[in-house]
């Protein structure tokens, strides 16, 4: 018998079950009920499938064992069972990475930390709510030996060979003194059709039930046992939309995805035909905490006629929707089916892309609440698809967001559009990395004097990616306002009167500020500000700047020209001023203070520092 310590983040994890984290305790029969309906899937595929067990007389089962004498409840399920080290990576360890931030996440508030452990999938945890011991006695499928897990939950666990007939698990739940309700059958009843009446397997109560007979003196009490079927064993998706409640989809999608919040929308659809497949799809209301992590869990099942196939495989949806959870049964797809063909397979591809219009068909109608929350938890991953999913781009531009700088939340580009200039056809945008920063940027002014609303894109790695791959929305083109002129009320001839009249003092500028800057030219973007800088639209290092983040590199310098502000009265000044010395560090502090607006950094801080000294002393 070997002794092993459970994984740090199990312990943590053990001590806050103990204390009911859950808000409600009987979630554990959901829980392991579901966990053996799947290890019953993953035979079932090997029975009909694999050489080795199709002469195999079987049919899959879950049976809850209620035993009063004992104070115990068992759960048994004749699946694919485990190996030792089966049972050290799926018990003995959270089986996936970042668990650490997992635990970080947790807050000390039961109902969201239930919620976040049901995220992470280790439910199996949740027995230890109401039990002191527990036993886990499995024998994997085409193995010989049969091995049983035993812990009371306190840090330890022992694993050792032992002898069982048949592949599968057996859980012996001993219960806690307080925790005897969970031996009444009515209960077990009670919680197995609220919250798994749908698993598509038998679920089997079997309990001993006390009959009297007789009566006065004669009455006698016998002891008879019991075995009956509690849930429908229906698959819940291959039901007709009339004979399902709200309930049953809420339910359903509770067991799957260990989630105890209620999903933000779900879909259910079935398409007949030269194809057959029924697709049931649900959208968490809470982002699954793994998202953005390479080896995230993927959410979506796939079934051939009801037989379950695969629950890991990744090009059943494109990436940027793997916060989907829910079902894909194919009537048409082989048993058999590699996970090599499924890359490559064309009715699964069919599926595949019926099932994503449906999906964001239906994010498209989401409103009020549902939409912002949506966007909240998910806009960061539709930006994505923008940029990897040509096909169903257009989608997906009505369902990003973005913050405005006329409005308050999130909005579309339909919205934009709704009170833009119909005859310009132009989304304006602008791109950095903190909306306080781009809100009090000078490159605004112009556009805020004209009444004219401008995009805000915060997100600068993800908004400088995909955004100059968009260029179109409907009739309609999006332009960066840090690379165009701004809208003015100046014609030609002034802007040159202007430029004419300035030149000596723009030339002087760039002279000093040498190769800092490309160009420094009058403007009449800005109303307040004495100085902007921009992008040179001309130069092909601000084209490639997408490229080389979306690769990773370091992004190159693009050359910056730095307009000054005519009206502004420290230019009038300056251009009058025969101080060589002012006009210097008046001409640096241009620059650097307009960089500041826009989020960069000066070239030297210590000298800028200075410099804003010097002038304030001389000012003084």
């Amino acid at each position: 018998m070997a002794k092993h310590q459970f994984q740090t983040e199990i312990g943590q994890l053990l001590k806050l079950m103990t204390h009911s984290l859950y808000s409600n305790k009987e979630i554990y029969i959901r829980e392991l009920v579901s966990n053996a309906s799947d290890a019953i899937d993953k035979f079932n595929y090997l029975s009909l499938t694999d050489e080795k067990f199709k002469s195999e007389n079987w049919s899959g089962k879950i049976t809850i064992k209620l035993d009063k004498e004992d104070d115990s409840l068992t759960i048994a399920d004749n699946g694919i069972g485990m190996s030792e080290s089966d049972l050290m990576e799926n018990l003995g360890t959270i089986a996936k990475s970042g668990t650490k931030a997992f635990m970080e996440k947790l807050t000390g508030d039961a109902k969201k930390d239930s919620n976040l452990i049901g995220q992470f999938g280790v439910g199996f945890y949740s027995v230890f709510m109401v039990a002191d011991h527990v036993d886990v006695i499995t024998k994997k499928a085409g193995e010989e030996q049969a091995y049983k897990f035993s812990t009371d939950g306190t840090g330890e666990y022992e694993i050792k060979p032992v002898t069982k007939e048949a592949h599968g698990t057996v859980i012996y739940i001993k219960l806690k003194e307080e925790e005897k309700e969970f031996l009444e059958p009515y209960r077990i009843q009670n919680i197995v059709k609220k919250y798994s009446n749908h698993i598509a397997y038998p679920i089997m109560l079997n309990y001993t039930e006390e009959i009297t007979e007789g009566e006065g003196d004669e009455k006698t009490t016998k002891k008879k046992n019991k075995t009956e079927q509690i849930n429908a064993a229906t698959a819940l998706w291959t039901l007709p939309k009339s004979e399902l409640k709200k309930e049953d989809y809420i339910e359903f999608y509770k067991t799957i995805s260990h989630d105890s919040e209620e999903p933000l929308l779900y879909l259910h659809n079935k398409v007949e035909g030269a194809q057959e497949f029924t697709t049931l799809f649900y959208i968490p209301k809470t982002a699954p905490m793994d998202i953005y992590r390479q080896d995230f869990t993927p959410g979506v099942k796939l079934y051939v006629k009801r037989v379950f196939i695969t629950d890991d495989s990744k090009e059943l949806l494109p990436l940027y929707l793997r916060f989907v959870r829910g079902i894909m049964d194919s009537e048409d797809l082989p048993l058999n089916v590699s996970r090599e063909l499924l890359q490559e397979n064309k009715i699964l591809a069919n599926m595949r892309q019926n099932s994503i219009k449906k999906i964001l068909q239906a994010i498209q109608k989401l409103s009020g609440d549902d939409q912002t929350r949506f966007t909240q938890q998910y806009n960061k991953l539709i930006k994505e698809g923008i940029y990897t999913d040509h096909t169903n781009k257009e989608l997906l531009l009505d369902i990003v967001r973005y913050k405005s700088s006329t409005q308050e939340g999130m909005v579309s580009f339909a919205d934009y559009i709704s009170r833009a200039n119909s005859e310009e056809k132009i989304i304006y945008y602008m791109i950095g990395e903190d909306e306080k920063v781009l809100r009090n940027s000078p490159l605004l002014e112009a556009y805020n004097k004209a009444n004219i609303e401008v995009l805000l894109m915060d997100d600068k790695d993800e908004d400088g990616i995909v955004t100059p791959t968009i260029e179109k929305y409907k009739e309609w083109e999006l332009k960066d306002i840090t690379a165009i002129d701004a809208p003015d009320t100046k014609t030609k001839e002034e802007k040159e009167e202007i430029e004419k009249e300035f030149k000596e003092l723009t030339d002087t500028i760039k002279e000093i500020l040498d190769k800092e800057v490309k160009e420094v030219k009058t403007t009449t973007r800005l109303t307040k500000s004495p100085s902007c800088v921009v992008k040179d639209p001309s130069d092909p290092m601000a084209g490639l700047a997408s490229v080389f983040a979306q690769m990773g590199q370091e992004v190159p310098e693009a050359p910056l020209i730095l307009e000054i502000n005519p009206e502004h009265e420290m230019i009038k000044k300056l251009a009058e001023s025969k101080d060589k010395k002012m006009i210097e560090d008046i001409s640096w502090v241009l620059l650097d203070a307009a960089k500041l607006s826009e989020g960069m950094d000066p070239k030297d801080k210590a000298a800028f520092a200075s410099r804003v000294a010097v002038l304030a002393t001389k000012a003084l």
